[in-house]
């Protein structure tokens, strides 16, 4: 398996429906005239993944307002989705994509290392999408500590 295509600076966001942790569907397209974090993550409820909800959970507020509607992704299904929110208490949604499909559209499955081996799997990633849906930002590879906070400052939302 070869390394997925990345998205880059003007490309449109592949479009998609998908169900949230209630299993309700969110299309993108329901978002247009807003801007967008879409947030990828590889497992719910571990550890980095669990801080990186957790510390957009604690930006959401000055992302709200600035604009930005924070949504995270992730091949979870619905039910784990709905118990790591509730557990973690997250106002965002989260999309699930057992398939992986939508995932692969935004060059965040396939190859990735870890920990020196080469295994297929989630690549954690984050995109932030203008009001037409346009990729403003692809961030591929990102740690979970720091990058809310690096972001921030990347968008201008700290000063």
């Amino acid at each position: 398996m070869k390394p997925p295509a990345r998205l880059a600076l003007g490309d449109p966001a592949p479009e998609f429906t998908l169900p949230d942790a209630d299993g309700r569907a969110l299309a993108l397209t329901s978002l247009r005239g807003r801007k967008v974090v879409l947030y990828v993550y590889p497992q719910a409820a571990t550890p980095g993944c669990t801080t990186q909800a957790c510390d957009f959970r604690d930006s959401l507020q000055s992302l709200q307002a600035a604009g930005y509607e924070v949504l995270g992704l992730s091949p979870d299904h619905p039910a784990a989705l709905a118990a790591f929110r509730d557990e973690q208490r997250l106002t965002f949604p989260l999309l699930s994509d057992p398939s992986t499909q939508v995932l692969a559209s935004y060059g965040a499955y396939g190859e990735k290392s870890l920990y020196g081996k080469t295994v297929v799997g989630v690549i954690r990633s984050t995109f932030v999408l203008d009001e037409e849906g346009t990729v403003r930002r692809a961030a591929y590879g990102v740690k979970a500590t720091g990058h809310v906070a690096k972001l921030r400052r990347d968008l201008g939302l700290d000063g």
